[in-house]
């Protein structure tokens, strides 16, 4: 996920605002703010990532321990 929103912040930087036209500039701007969020979740996605090995690491120590 992290390579497509890479590469679509790349191409809607590469556009050339001073020849939109009022309605295109707003789905520009929709568009980044979706890219924003999506970028937001990918990074929260992560953190979950590293949050569930942790549990699972204790989870099968805890089996382990015959808990």
């Amino acid at each position: 996920m992290a390579d497509t929103i890479a590469e679509t912040v790349d191409l809607l930087y590469t556009i050339d605002q001073d020849n939109l036209t009022p309605d295109q500039l707003i789905a520009l701007g929709a568009a980044l703010a979706s890219l924003a969020q999506a970028e937001r979740l990918d990074q929260i996605n992560e953190r979950l990532r590293g949050i569930h090995q942790v549990l699972n690491t204790w989870a099968l120590k805890a089996t382990a321990d015959g808990r």
